[in-house]
């Protein structure tokens, strides 16, 4: 190396180690190394970062049923024997369902030991998607839509009508540990806004009335069932259909191709779930 070179490249470091002693970037070099030990940031619906709980350690016990580990059996085959990580956002959804709506740290270890992958690769799924709940959620978790057609159609009303009926606030779980409300974005029903989204099921074209007929229903666990096409409206239309009912696709669609023989027939809507191995 010629003493040209080397001087330049003394320069150059010179240069960089400058920059890092400035008191901006000490401060994020002191942010990126201390993520796991830093104040709890909330992002979204929960934390940023798993904090321990007395119900939520790595010690935590937790197992899949005799029940799930068969419906594992099943959505795992749907996957090349190399590629079992495929498995890992069914495999989260199931655990979550089977521990009351929420995922403990302790269900996303598992389920990287049924995978064979490393914890790390679980957490970065559940902390990605928003429908995995790492905190606990109430027996009726409502996420209520806030995006602009929800909003220009009142969806504030229902949310303080949700608030004042149930004495919780956006975020917070009501005493009784019977319902959680969460304001959301868009959950694509917008045609009938506003709306919730209540566990599973779609209940729209709400009222700050028909709200409170819908919370009642739920405190006496009979919260009213699908319609035909798997959504409630709430004002008695079905589905997107107008006050004038069906004015459109009155002949129904075009016949499908020919399907295979063990396929054939038509699939009650309720029973998506069960085929879905839910």
């Amino acid at each position: 190396t010629t003493p040209a070179k080397s001087a330049g490249a003394m320069a150059a470091m010179r240069a960089i180690v400058s920059r890092l002693s400035t008191p901006r970037v000490a401060h994020q070099a002191s942010m990126a190394c201390s993520l796991h030990t830093s104040p709890a940031l909330r992002m979204g619906s929960g934390i940023a970062q798993h904090r321990d709980s007395a119900d939520n350690t790595p010690e935590t016990y937790f197992d899949f049923s005799d029940e799930n580990y068969k419906r594992i059996d099943k959505i795992l085959g749907k996957y090349p024997s190399n590629y079992k990580q495929s498995g890992i956002i069914p495999l989260l959804d199931l655990a979550q369902r089977q521990n009351g709506g929420w995922l403990p740290v302790a269900a996303m270890d598992k389920v990287a030991s049924v995978v064979g992958v490393a914890p790390m690769r679980v957490y970065e799924v559940a902390t990605f998607y928003t429908m995995f709940n790492r905190e606990k959620r109430g027996k009726y978790f409502i996420q209520l839509c806030g995006t602009t057609p929800c909003m220009i159609c009142g969806s504030e009303d229902i949310k303080q009508t949700i608030c004042d009926h149930l004495g919780i606030k956006d975020g917070g779980t009501s005493a009784d540990g019977q319902f959680t409300l969460l304001e959301v974005e868009c959950l694509g029903a917008c045609a009938n806004a506003p709306m919730i989204q209540l566990n599973d099921d779609y209940y729209e074209c709400l009222t700050p009335e028909t709200t409170i007929q819908l919370l009642e229903a739920c405190k006496k666990g009979t919260p009213p069932p699908m319609g035909k096409w798997g959504s409630l409206p709430m004002n008695g239309q079905v589905s997107c259909e107008g006050p004038k009912g069906k004015t459109s696709l009155v002949d129904g669609p075009p016949a499908p191709p020919p399907m295979r023989d063990d396929l054939k027939g038509e699939v009650d809507p309720a029973s998506v779930k069960a085929h879905m191995h839910y």
